[in-house]
């Protein structure tokens, strides 16, 4: 055979070879198809973002994962897919879905795919009849656990978890009872009420920020409202309120009023502290800032209801910062009454209050834990208590945002913890180089979409 003809067969079987990887390539099943493919999962809805393709999903758990075979309900997470070969991510909300999908933080700093899970018992992700005592940290894992080995077998990048307030607590329960599933987790602004009888959240009340005076002024605030208690009961109650759930307005009027410090600081900032109304301010003044910083309508029938699970599980196993009374102590008629039990329906009947859940997991991230990165706000209440590293935390951070609301995030960090931060999760992930972008404010876990959801 001459050169000619030689070099013709070469090219002949080239030309066959590419041909052959293309028409493999174009056999490959569209991400759709695999999604369905998926047993007990449902495709609700699909769309786009940007370059990415969104889907919500519907996936068969348990209503107890000790009974895999007893009753089902369907729960609600969403995808979005950039590229099977992407790093993913599990963002856990620890509340409702949120209402379109976006990249957290980690997913934009990889570049990669995220998965977005409903907290079990947040409709619609709630069996029906519900047994309320399978809304606990492990069931939930299980359900993580149960999404996670499903779409494993579809992205086999590495893996990073993520969430913010309860869901970044949430992220941090499953990794403590399932923590192989995931390579790393982030963990935005997620206390850990290990001891919930010994808080230290009113002390740090009375004295955050810096400037004394602000906070003896929502003192003030507070007084003045219940002062005037009257008044402002009859403006609630002409607006149309209810409160079966709370016995009284007055009632949830001091409960409203014990949280507008916390709230204060929770979402706001120092400069807010120019807005605080002054001694002898009118009922005006203070329903107006009130309204913007609390809401009058949450402490209702209608504003609580949607977190029935959450104060469940607050007052069953996760804890809660006792309200801080001592300011306006000689004006209450109902001290006591802000705690989880107010919030929920008395025909939900709560169990003894599970002493050892919290201490179990601070115990797993002191002496077990590994890649994990907590990231608090200086001036956030809910970073009073928050997750420690001990001498048995392999390879995990801690940074704190100076002067940080329940906002903080690796964006917000000062710049060598920033770098830092960053170069940890594009480790985890198996990512060389920053590929994505940080913003202070944007995503899922940004600080309008955790007040919205009340994160």
């Amino acid at each position: 055979m001459n050169r000619l003809a030689r070099s013709l067969l070469a090219f002949g079987l080239a030309s066959a070879q590419v041909v052959a990887t293309a028409a493999v390539v174009s056999a490959a099943p569209d991400i759709k198809d695999r999604i369905a493919a998926i047993p007990g999962v449902r495709i609700i809805s699909e769309g786009t973002s940007g370059t990415a393709r969104t889907f919500v999903l519907g996936i068969q758990q348990p209503a107890d994962h000790r009974k895999p075979r007893g009753q089902k309900f369907e729960q609600r997470f969403s995808l979005l897919h950039k590229a099977e070969s992407k790093p993913m991510v599990l963002h856990t909300t620890g509340y409702n879905l949120p209402g379109s999908v976006s990249p957290s933080e980690p997913a934009r700093l990889v570049d990669g795919n995220q998965i977005s899970v409903e907290q079990r018992f947040f409709p619609p992700s709630r069996p029906a009849p519900a047994d309320w005592d399978e809304l606990n940290i492990w069931q939930a894992a299980n359900d993580h656990h149960k999404i996670v080995s499903a779409f494993k077998k579809i992205y086999g990048a590495k893996w990073l978890s993520t969430g913010a307030s309860k869901g970044g607590m949430t992220s941090i329960y499953h990794r403590r009872f399932f923590p192989r599933d995931v390579d790393a987790t982030i963990a935005y602004v997620a206390p850990n009420d290990v001891v919930n009888d010994r808080d230290v959240y009113g002390e740090f009340i009375r004295e955050v920020g810096n400037d004394p005076a602000c906070n003896r002024g929502l003192e003030g605030v507070q007084r003045q409202i219940l002062q005037h208690r009257d008044e402002f009961v009859a403006r609630l109650e002409a607006k149309g309120y209810t409160y079966k759930q709370f016995g009284s307005a007055h009632k949830a009027l001091e409960i409203l009023v014990l949280d507008t410090p916390f709230t204060f600081w929770q979402y706001g900032t120092q400069e807010r502290c120019a807005l605080v109304p002054g001694a002898g301010a009118s009922v005006d003044d203070l329903w107006k800032f009130v309204e913007q910083t609390v809401g009058w309508d949450f402490y209702t029938d209608a504003g609580v209801a949607p977190y029935t699970a959450y104060y469940y599980q607050a007052g069953t196993q996760l804890g809660w910062p006792e309200a801080d009374e001592s300011a306006v102590r000689d004006l209450l008629r109902y001290p006591g009454s802000s705690v989880p039990r107010s919030m929920v329906s008395p025909d939900i009947r709560f169990p003894r209050f599970d002493r050892s859940a919290m201490r179990d997991v601070d115990s797993w991230v002191r002496h077990q834990g590994s890649r994990l990165l907590f990231v608090n706000g200086e001036n956030d209440p809910w970073s009073a208590e928050p997750f420690r590293l001990g001498r048995g935390t392999r390879d995990s951070l801690s940074f704190t945002v100076p002067s940080g609301n329940h906002g903080a995030n690796i964006a917000r960090l000062p710049e060598k913890e920033r770098a830092a931060a960053t170069a940890a999760v594009l480790r985890w992930a198996g990512v060389s180089a920053s590929v994505g972008t940080l913003s202070v404010d944007e995503g899922p876990d940004s600080l309008d979409a955790l007040r919205a959801r009340r994160g």
